[in-house]
């Protein structure tokens, strides 16, 4: 067996078992990269670590749902290309940490989170042919869908119980101004809402994530600042309430879109830059219209409006010929189909 580290992770040479399980470690840190639209195990090693350092039950539930999703593509014969890249690990470590975050932990949920993450890689082959005609990437739609249905199932199964955080069914109410934003609301919003992309509420994690970032790719990490950051002045300047801007959850999103936008998908430079911005923008719009619009529901937003942004800003690009479309092969993380993408 040969063990060497590439800029982007390890590569491990050799048929023996050894080699197997040395390779598929670094293709489940590549899918927790993938969270962030990073192919990059270095960038997943610090997500993880990040997770860990503020709760062990979902770090353990991310590394479990994106080592499951993971095994289930290779067991179906996915391409090993894609496997590699961890673009069929990232759906199913989302889906994992979301169950034990809104559902109560117990053997049931467990073993609804191994088959949901299982289910994750399904819905990836899904959605990477159903979006293949109008060349659109999956992004994290398949965790999006997967999630909503363990979520509404809940009104119908009597052993599957949500937290308190799981949103309460009901019409959206009228929202008044609340709390007053300081720089202190500022500073642990911008980390906190990086680190809400893994449903995680603490500024050390966020900081962990944007190290990662900035191993992986500099722009990435800038990019997740800005778009947390346009996140959360949208929000405040539209009125949202300060417990609600401190904890990022109008940041999450923004910093998707805004990492998406930047460099992964178009060429950059200044029209991209402020298509982007323009994107962010509109997300921290779009997340509220979508938390009012699934509120009757009883279920949050979850990712869905950085994949319905996106997918919006990728359908006009075609008209606006001073956007360039980066090609696979020259997307920051290497190989072609190397980002979430799909």
């Amino acid at each position: 067996m040969t063990a060497r580290f590439s800029s982007t992770g390890l590569a491990v040479d050799g048929q023996n078992r050894l080699s197997f399980l040395s390779n598929f470690l670094d293709w489940v840190l590549r899918g927790v990269g993938q969270v962030l639209l990073q192919n990059n195990s270095y960038a997943g090693l610090f997500f993880l670590i990040g997770i860990f350092c503020n709760s062990a039950l979902f770090g353990s539930a991310v590394l479990l749902g994106t080592a499951v999703s993971t095994a289930t593509a290779l067991l179906l014969g996915v391409d090993r290309a894609q496997v590699r890249a961890g673009l069929f690990g990232f759906n199913g470590g989302l889906v994992a940490i979301a169950l034990l975050y809104f559902l109560q932990p117990g053997v049931l949920t467990w073993c609804c989170v191994i088959f949901a993450a299982a289910c994750s890689t399904i819905m990836m082959a899904a959605f990477l042919t159903l979006m293949s005609a109008w060349k659109l990437p999956a992004l994290t739609a398949p965790f999006v869908f997967t999630s909503l249905c363990f979520f509404l199932a809940t009104a119908r199964f009597g052993r599957l119980q949500s937290t308190h955080l799981l949103p309460t069914a009901g019409l959206p109410g009228a929202v008044t101004v609340e709390g007053v934003v300081t720089g202190s609301t500022i500073a642990e919003g911008i980390f906190n809402g990086i680190a809400q992309v893994f449903f995680q509420g603490n500024v050390i994690t966020g900081i962990l994530f944007a190290v990662g970032l900035l191993i992986s790719s500099r722009m990435a990490c800038t990019a997740a600042l800005v778009g947390s950051l346009s996140g959360l002045l949208v929000a405040w300047g539209m009125g949202a309430a300060e417990p609600a801007i401190r904890a990022g959850a109008f940041g999450y999103n923004s910093t998707l879109v805004a990492i998406a936008l930047s460099g992964v998908f178009f060429v950059l430079d200044r029209v991209s830059i402020a298509y982007a911005l323009l994107a962010t923008i509109a997300t921290a719009i779009v997340f509220a219209a979508v938390s009012a619009a699934l509120e009757p529901l009883g279920v949050p937003a979850l990712t869905l409006p950085f994949v319905l942004v996106t997918w919006l800003f990728l359908l006009a690009s075609p008209i606006f010929p001073k956007l360039r479309l980066v090609s696979a092969d020259e997307r920051p993380s290497g190989d072609s189909n190397t980002t979430a993408a799909g």
